[in-house]
Parts: C-alpha cells; sequence; structure tokens
C-alpha cells in the first residue's frame, strides 16, 4: 500500500524503510524517501525486525560487553556506541562482565545466541586470552577503552596522558611521587602507569606504583599504601579519576591536606572531577567519540574491509587538586608542550 501509494517499486519502500540511512539515500532521491516515510507515518507502517532478520541474514542488533555500566566512564563510552549504531539502524544492548572471565564468556555467549551482527568488547584482558578465542571463531568484534593483541581497537592514548601528568609533576617540583595503577589486566592502567613511570626515569627518578581496583575504596586502600612509605610521596597519580577520589579521601584522613600537602591527579575528567569540593586535575579522554569511532570501525570489520586501530589524543585539565599554594600559571597541556 505504501509503494502504491508513494508511486514506487515495493522493493525501494523496503530499502528506505528497512535499510540504514545510507541505503535509503542509494535507494531513492530525497524528495521519494521523504514520501515514502511520510506515507508510511500515515498508514501506521511498524517494520518487523524478525521478517527482516530473515531476510537479510541479519539482526541489526550489536552486543557491547563492559566490566560495569555503573561506571560514568563506560556509560559515556556506550552513549557514542548507541548513538553511532542508530544512524546506521541497529539497536544495541549491554552487558556486565565485572572483568571476570568467566563472566565475560558467558555473557558473549547469550550475545551470539541472539545472533548479533556483532560485539563491541570493553572488558579485554592484556592477555587477550578471550578475544583471541572470538577472532578464532571468526566472531566479527572490535574492542574500546583497552586493546589487547593484535586486535582492531579504539583507545585513548593512556601513555601519552601518563606523560602528561608526570610533567605537570615534574614542572611543580615533586620528585618524591606515586602510581595508583589500577588492575593489572587492564591495559587502559598499564598504559598510563608506564607513560607517567618512564617520564620520571627520564628525570632520574624512580616511581612506586601500587595496583588497585577502579574504585574509590581500591584507590584509598593504594594511597594509604603510598602514604606509608618513606620519604612520603609529595603527589599522586591515580589511573582514573574514581580512584583518585579515594586518593583524595586517604590524604584527608591521615591528616593531611589535599592539594596542598599531597597533590592528588585522575583520569578520564568525569563530570564529578570539576564539581567536587576540591576540583580534580585530570586527564580528559574522548569518552563519547571513543564509543562512536568503535562502531564505525566495527562496521569496516562486518564489511570485510582491513580495519586500522585508532588512538586518541588525551589533555591535561588542571585544577586546584595539583595547584593549591602554586604558582597559577598552568592551565592545559599537551604532548608538545613536553
Amino acid at each position: 500500500m505504501i509503494a502504491e501509494s508513494a508511486g514506487v517499486d515495493v522493493s525501494t519502500v523496503s530499502r528506505v524503510l528497512n535499510g540504514s540511512p545510507e541505503e535509503a539515500a542509494r535507494a531513492a532521491s530525497r524528495e521519494t524517501v521523504a514520501s515514502i516515510r511520510a506515507w508510511a507515518a500515515r498508514l501506521d507502517y511498524r517494520p518487523n525486525p524478525h521478517a527482516k532478520s530473515l531476510r537479510t541474514a541479519r539482526s541489526n542488533l550489536i552486543g557491547v560487553l563492559v566490566p560495569r555500566l555503573s561506571d560514568i566512564v563506560l556509560a559515556m563510552i556506550y552513549e557514542g556506541i548507541e548513538d553511532a549504531a542508530a544512524r546506521h539502524g541497529w539497536a544495541t544492548f549491554v552487558m556486565n562482565s565485572y572483568d571476570r572471565p568467566a563472566e565475560q564468556r558467558a555473557r558473549a555467549e547469550l550475545a551470539l545466541s541472539r545472533r548479533v551482527d556483532g560485539l563491541v568488547i570493553g572488558d579485554a584482558h592484556s592477555d587477550a586470552a578471550f578475544v583471541d578465542e572470538m577472532a578464532a571463531r571468526k566472531v566479527p568484534f572490535v574492542l574500546v577503552s583497552r586493546h589487547a593483541g593484535d586486535h582492531p581497537s579504539v583507545t585513548c592514548d593512556g601513555y601519552k596522558g601518563g606523560r602528561l601528568v608526570a610533567e605537570h609533576f615534574l614542572q611543580l617540583g615533586h620528585q618524591h611521587v606515586g602510581v595508583i595503577a589500577g588492575e593489572s589486566f587492564a591495559s587502559t592502567g598499564l598504559d598510563r602507569t608506564a607513560g607517567f613511570v618512564d617520564r620520571y626515569r627520564q628525570a632520574g627518578v624512580d616511581v612506586p606504583a601500587v595496583h588497585s581496583a577502579f574504585d574509590t575504596t581500591g584507590g584509598h586502600e593504594a594511597a594509604e599504601r603510598l602514604l606509608r612509605r618513606h620519604p612520603r610521596p609529595t603527589a599522586i597519580f591515580a589511573v582514573n579519576d574514581f580512584a583518585a577520589i579515594g586518593a583524595l579521601g586517604a590524604v584527608r584522613d591521615v591528616g593531611l591536606r589535599p592539594g596542598e600537602d599531597v597533590a592528588v591527579a585522575g583520569f578520564n575528567d568525569t563530570p564529578l572531577a570539576s564539581e567536587l569540593p576540591l576540583p580534580l586535575t585530570s586527564v580528559r579522554s574522548p569518552t563519547h567519540e571513543m564509543g562512536a569511532r568503535a562502531l564505525e570501525l566495527l562496521v569496516s570489520v562486518m564489511e570485510g574491509r582491513k580495519p586500522v586501530s585508532e588512538c586518541l589524543d588525551p589533555e591535561l585539565v588542571v585544577r586546584a587538586s595539583t595547584l593549591l599554594g602554586r604558582p597559577r600559571g598552568y592551565g592545559r597541556l599537551t604532548e608538545r608542550g613536553l
């Protein structure tokens, strides 16, 4: 009925209403596409996704695996994935693995049982065991936030971000520093720690690193361990903002002044960072863009093109947690300023 009303072939209607925006543009002129959609609205047409998947052998469904969506950074990455997927006419769903390999595999199997067209994996471990298995099974996937092995990924340049923090601390004169390095299996923490430690090593300083969970409790406990060292660190770099917030609490709890006696910096520049009672210096990562580009990279994988991994630039945003009682001539630093 829509084809008859709009004066076009049934196949054209199908490509406009069931395909991606790009497919619709190839199927008909802009005016014809608008006419078909207007008639579909008048006739209260609703696509049947099950019937469509039978015709195309595709579900138009993308599964996303993350450690936990309660983490605001992962939620912001997922928003980018979902927005990009919608532009292609796909739906997405997200599942938490809690960074446990058994849960990771179980969630992946559940996604595959729903005939997803591909996976975006945000919980890869540095040993690459799980993603190697997915690759061996020819499952279309890309990694986001973390990288592992030689698999296609979209990440923020954690190594460069760690160097930015180290350069900032060195400019402020900090020689006794420590790193809250995050989980030992996550490339995010490993890369950020390596960038920071390498820059200090170039300055002739060895830096102690303590691994922890990516949360406030882990950051608090790791900071307590660092603060018991002699000499006590005058600055601490935590590889994510939640661990940094925990570190601020630990500094306070031992009777020191956060930002004055001990400078603290984090990573990701979550919206919370600038709104804390003591605004947090943090490395900004392009979370939404990371998610959107990961989805586009998955498109290239599913279309059989050779995917090229992307590593996006970070930016250091300096606030009071490292500048109280310090010279105020600091704003934003980039790697070019090192």
